[in-house]
């Protein structure tokens, strides 16, 4: 096995450790949101570092999964994500929903484990690129532009929902019922969630970066890209269900918007 890959395989189980132990500690559930957009920064690193810094690819993958993670990390940051206490307040619903060894198993396998799994594996395509140091083509610049595209896209969603949520504590500080009670303007006019949208499609191009090198699609790293999807469904309902019952008209928006694929809105 290669230095790189166990450097990297070393970090996901440190990672997969101390957040299971810092749940049980703090009995805060979400520690793996906190790294989420740092740990894939330093496994691309340290990809690159083990081409010497020296392969274009490589370079270009870890800039910009950089500023993937510097933008990511900003806006959790701002919503309180890293304060105490700043728990998505998903797991208190789910916490609610199961009995108190369920959710310690919920907790060990899918929060800590699994979800670390997959930002490990979201990075792998850097191993393909180290695998198969191979020139920049104009596919590359392809796959670049595309990413920064995206991210620019989950960048002005974020904002939108950012402005929208301030808004509304306004309206409720102010002792105003709030209309409407969910965002639905801008980028949520043609996806309920475009955010989720970009983040995605920005996993998908590195992957792709790491067909580029191999100059084959047919690549074992696109599992990441496929589970991070799924995690991306699995929660998109979760989330929605909870939308629902706390707003009915949320089932309006539903009919008429995409779920997540920014379309026209139907009538």
């Amino acid at each position: 096995m290669d230095s790189a890959l166990r450097i990297c395989l070393w970090v996901f189980a440190g990672s997969t450790l101390l957040t299971f132990v810092l749940s049980l500690v703090t009995r805060e559930y979400s520690w793996v949101d906190r790294i989420w957009s740092i740990i894939p920064i330093g496994y691309l690193a340290v990809f690159a570092a083990a081409a010497g810094f020296g392969d274009a690819r490589l370079n270009l993958m870890a800039v910009l999964v950089l500023a993937w993670g510097a933008r990511l990390t900003f806006n959790f940051a701002r919503k309180g994500g890293y304060a105490p206490g700043g728990e998505d307040y998903r797991w208190g619903v789910l916490r609610s929903r199961m009995r108190p060894w369920q959710f310690g198993l919920f907790n060990f396998f899918f929060i800590s484990l699994y979800q670390n799994l997959i930002l490990l594996l979201i990075a792998l395509p850097g191993d393909t690129a180290l695998r198969h140091r191979t020139p920049l083509t104009v596919w590359d610049g392809v796959a670049a532009l595309a990413f920064v595209a995206f991210l620019v896209g989950e960048t002005v969603a974020d904002q939108q929902q950012w402005v929208f949520q301030q808004r509304k504590r306004r309206e409720v500080a102010a002792g105003r019922d709030p209309s409407p009670q969910f965002v639905q303007s801008g980028l949520f006019r043609y996806s309920r969630h475009p955010n989720f949208f970009f983040e995605q499609a920005q996993w998908w191009v590195v992957f792709f970066f790491g067909a580029i090198a191999a100059r084959s699609l047919w690549q074992p790293t696109v599992l990441g890209a496929v589970l991070l999807t799924l995690l991306f469904v699995g929660s998109t309902r979760f989330t929605e269900s909870i939308s629902r019952s706390r707003y009915p008209e949320y089932a309006d928006y539903q009919a008429t918007t995409s779920a997540s694929i920014p379309l026209p809105p139907r009538s």
